[in-house]
């Protein structure tokens, strides 16, 4: 199921979760339960789950096939909401906290790849000398062994979040700015030290994340042992709409993904091969803490879906769209450069 945050317009107030009952047509819950007198009818979507997608995720099964029953009957009906809301993107939830891991060795090691040839292009050809003779990456451009044994992540801002259409401000400390796209996913259950099997069944929905990034800063800040900071906080990416686990959970090895700028098509990635599974990851993220809904995490960049790793680099007034099939779709506005 699709969700999204919409803003109601008059007589109704406050804001509403819209289900997408086709391609095109989304369906306002709270209106839709006034206009056919479903409140009996839908009691968990009445008690709040209709006016906040993070609410509508925590009930679960109940929401769902409750939303599931209203949107059959409006069906039958034929009846249309495109005026009752405004059609604005808004971000569906605001985030709790923001993880996001490192669970593609593929990506990992094109990535420090591309970092020695726009960084350090005197190493560059020496890196290709030592592939080309071993048949594998230099040592110092793969994972460390801890990446093999746990899913390590980082924390991100949970503040400085933007959704479709929006325009990224450009950071006056980089020259280099980067994408990044990643699976994103919303915690929907509270959990502390869980099992996998736990942790899996604790995701709620899943969305389009960029994870933008600052490639001149953030060399320094990782060799520095800590970080990274700057280099990544200053803006991430949520697509406007949330996917029910139930939809994706299945396909999560099967998905692709899509990079355009411009209209040009800078690069495309599959989900397969992520070290850990995602109930591994969360679980993880539990471990001796506690982990409460409205927590999103992110699995890492698909490989082959960042600049790093293609050589595209973006430029101020950059449209870019990023695209998952069975998740949907981000498109952003890159922001001009601060003056000097």
């Amino acid at each position: 199921m699709r969700l999204r945050r919409v803003r109601l317009l008059s007589p109704y107030e406050g804001f509403s979760v819209a289900v997408a009952l086709d391609d095109t047509q989304w369906v306002p819950l709270v209106v839709a339960l006034d206009q056919l007198r479903w409140h009996d009818r839908a009691p968990t979507l009445a008690q709040g789950a209709a006016r906040d997608v993070l609410s509508f995720l925590m009930m679960g099964d109940a929401a769902r096939e409750e939303a599931q029953h209203l949107m059959e009957k409006i069906r039958q009906e034929g009846l249309l909401f495109g005026e009752t809301f405004d059609a604005k993107p808004l971000l569906p939830f605001q985030p709790l906290s923001f993880r996001d891991f490192m669970l593609y060795e593929e990506h990992f090691i094109q990535a420090a790849k591309g970092m020695v040839r726009r960084f350090f292009p005197k190493k560059w050809p020496v890196v290709q000398w030592m592939e080309r003779l071993t048949g594998k990456p230099p040592k110092a451009l793969r994972p460390r062994p801890i990446w093999y044994e746990k899913p390590i992540y980082y924390m991100g801002s949970h503040i400085n979040v933007y959704t479709e259409g929006e325009t990224i401000p450009w950071p006056s400390y980089t020259r280099v700015l980067d994408y990044e796209l990643e699976i994103g996913f919303v915690i929907a259950k509270p959990l502390r030290d869980a099992s996998p099997r736990e942790a899996e069944a604790a995701i709620g929905g899943f969305l389009v994340v960029n994870d933008f990034s600052a490639r001149d800063v953030q060399y320094a800040e990782m060799t520095s042992g800590f970080g990274p900071v700057k280099a990544k906080n200053f803006a991430n990416g949520l697509g406007m709409v949330v996917v029910t686990a139930d939809e994706v959970l299945p396909h999560i090895e099967d998905l692709t993904g899509r990079v355009e700028v411009n209209g040009q098509l800078w690069g495309t990635g599959y989900s397969r091969g992520m070290q850990f599974s995602l109930g591994e990851a969360v679980a993880y993220a539990s471990l001796g803490e506690q982990v409460l809904p409205g927590e999103v995490m992110a699995t890492g960049t698909l490989p082959g879906c960042s600049g790093i790793e293609t050589d595209h680099w973006l430029q101020p007034g950059d449209r870019i769209t990023l695209t998952l099939d069975r998740i949907g779709s981000l498109t952003n506005i890159i922001g001009p450069r601060p003056m000097a």
